[in-house]
């Protein structure tokens, strides 16, 4: 049984990668954080199901900025894989929060390679990376050979994080490979997030619960994808004969504008009459044509995204309506 430790598992990634390994037989071991809540919604179904809990799925308490909880945790697990998911993934939060930000994202990912380094069997190494390390690059798409250009606290310390992974790879013969992930959602995004935000006024507004959709510039374009495709790649990645980075994306470009308009239209709903332009959502410095070229991905890992956008926007909203129906008091966020 191959044993798997997961930075980030209660997010949306690392939850989908859990049920995936559970899936392969892995034994998994999640790194989750002390907070004096515990929501872990995205993982229920695996922590409340005791044939997996503590049988085949273990969690445990570190922080990427405390080193010693998360040497005890390498140490303990002694992993022969390692998904590093966690840190600050919200772009627009990391101008308000730029320097916790670059501490969790880029000097975590340097403090878990260098715990890496000194391990008797170092293991290998997935580090999520970002479209947004590429900002308003000259070229689309983008690949593997694309210049960083990062234009958001995010993107750069993505791009520290995913220069420092290279860096271990060449001058210590680690295995770490970097995923180059561009957009990719899912009915487990977080309400912070602009495609579960659109898709839950247009169930609120079905519902009767909210009146209208205050939105920033629409006009925006990103390369979406299914975050449960994503995650297959990942596992690909590692399972490669040598470590390598590869780009996810879908190599297709949708606006803002085009996802409002399926999810009113999933609900039967004329988008025009609900959403509305508000400033205050409006991005400081917006990335431009961050479109993705998976061709490496496909000829070296055979790997594919298999749902369509519009496949994808429809479950979403389809989500949000059933769970606001059954949870008729919630309210979205604005």
């Amino acid at each position: 049984m191959r044993r798997a430790l997961i930075t980030g598992i209660t997010g949306q990634d690392g939850s989908y990668l859990a049920d995936l390994l559970l899936e392969k037989g892995y034994e998994i071991h999640g790194v989750v954080r002390r907070t004096s809540t515990l929501d872990r919604s995205r993982i229920d179904h695996l922590y409340n199901d005791p044939a997996i809990y503590r049988r085949s799925l273990f969690l445990h308490y570190a922080e990427l900025d405390d080193p010693t909880t998360l040497r005890r945790v390498l140490l303990k697990v002694a992993p022969d894989e390692i998904y590093h998911l966690a840190g600050q993934s919200h772009v627009g939060l990391s101008f308000e929060i730029p320097e916790s930000t670059c501490e969790m994202t880029a000097m975590g990912t340097l403090r878990l390679l260098e715990m890496i380094r000194d391990l008797p069997k170092p293991p290998r190494l997935f580090h999520a990376a970002s479209s947004e390390m590429f900002g308003e690059p000259a070229t689309a798409p983008q690949d593997e050979h694309t210049p960083f250009a990062p234009i958001n606290p995010y993107g750069c310390a993505k791009a520290f994080a995913t220069q420092m992974v290279i860096i271990y790879r060449r001058a210590f013969g680690l295995f770490g490979c970097n995923g180059i992930m561009f957009n990719h959602e899912s009915p487990r995004r977080g309400e912070n997030f602009v495609t579960r935000k659109i898709c839950r006024a247009a169930a609120a507004i079905k519902l009767g619960i909210q009146n209208e959709l205050l939105l920033g510039d629409v006009s925006a374009k990103r390369d979406w994808g299914d975050a449960r495709d994503y995650v297959r790649g990942m596992w690909l990645a590692l399972q490669n004969d040598q470590p390598e980075d590869f780009v996810f994306a879908t190599g297709e470009l949708h606006s803002v504008a085009d996802l409002v308009e399926h999810a009113f239209a999933t609900l039967g709903l004329d988008s025009k009459k609900y959403v509305r332009r508000d400033p205050r959502f409006m991005r400081r410095i917006e990335p431009q044509r961050l479109v993705g070229n998976p061709s490496k991905a496909r000829s070296v890992l055979k790997w594919n995204p298999q749902t369509k956008f519009a496949d994808l926007i429809k479950e979403m909203t389809e989500n949000e309506l059933s769970s606001l129906s059954l949870s008729p008091n919630s309210h979205a966020q604005l």
